[in-house]
C-alpha cells in the first residue's frame, strides 16, 4: 500500500513539476513497456493510499509550457485576411521570427500578369528547386522577394505557403487589379 501511494505521489510531483520547463521534464521509463507508459486526457489513474482510493485524471494535471507555444502567422491582402498553409521549413521559420517582432507590411508590385512580387527588405535562408506554381501559391524568390501567385509560372523558387480560401477566380479577382500591399503578422 506504502509502495502505491509513493509512486503515485512521486507521479503527481513529477507531472505538476513539468511546467517549470522542459529540463523539469523526466524522461520515460525505459523499463516499462511503451503501452503502459503513455497516458492520455481520457485515462484515469487510481492509486490506493491506505483505506482511501485517489482518484485524479490526467488533464487535471497537464499544464502548458507557454515558451513552446505555437505562434500562428497570419496574412492580410490589402485589407483581406487570407487562409494560408504554410510550409514546414527554414524560410518560414525565418518569416515567423520576423513577424514576431512586428507586422511585416510588404509594398507588392503586378508583374507578367500572373504574380505579384514584393521585397522583403532582407534575406531569409532559401532552398530553391525548379517549381511550377499555381494560383494560390507564396514563394520566395532570390531569398528576398515575396511572390504570390494567380496565375501559374516555372523557375526556381523557395515554398513558402499556399492560399488555400481562395480558388483560381478570387486569386485573380484579388491581386489582378493593381499593385496590392501584403501584411503578414505573428501572434502567439
Amino acid at each position: 500500500m506504502k509502495v502505491r501511494m509513493i509512486v503515485a505521489s512521486l507521479f503527481i510531483m513529477m507531472t505538476l513539476s513539468a511546467c517549470g520547463g522542459k529540463e523539469d521534464i523526466p524522461e520515460a521509463d525505459s523499463s516499462i513497456p511503451e503501452s503502459e507508459n503513455v497516458y492520455t486526457e481520457e485515462t484515469d489513474k487510481i492509486a490506493e493510499t491506505g483505506s482511501e482510493a485517489m482518484t485524479y485524471r490526467t488533464e487535471e494535471i497537464m499544464c502548458e509550457d507557454r515558451e513552446d507555444e505555437e505562434s500562428v502567422m497570419t496574412m492580410k491582402i490589402g485589407e483581406s485576411p487570407v487562409q494560408v498553409d504554410w510550409e514546414d521549413n527554414e524560410s518560414v521559420e525565418a518569416l515567423k521570427s520576423l513577424a514576431k517582432q512586428g507586422d511585416i507590411t510588404i509594398q507588392m508590385s503586378m508583374y507578367g500578369g500572373f504574380e505579384q512580387v514584393g521585397s522583403l527588405g532582407e534575406s531569409l535562408p532559401r532552398n530553391d528547386k525548379q517549381t511550377t506554381t499555381k494560383s494560390g501559391d507564396i514563394v520566395l524568390y532570390s531569398g528576398n522577394q515575396i511572390v504570390i501567385f494567380y496565375g501559374s509560372n516555372s523557375w526556381a523558387y523557395t515554398r513558402l505557403g499556399h492560399i488555400s480560401d481562395k480558388d483560381e477566380s478570387q486569386m485573380e479577382e484579388l491581386l489582378s487589379k493593381g499593385d496590392e500591399t501584403v501584411t503578414i503578422s505573428a501572434k502567439n
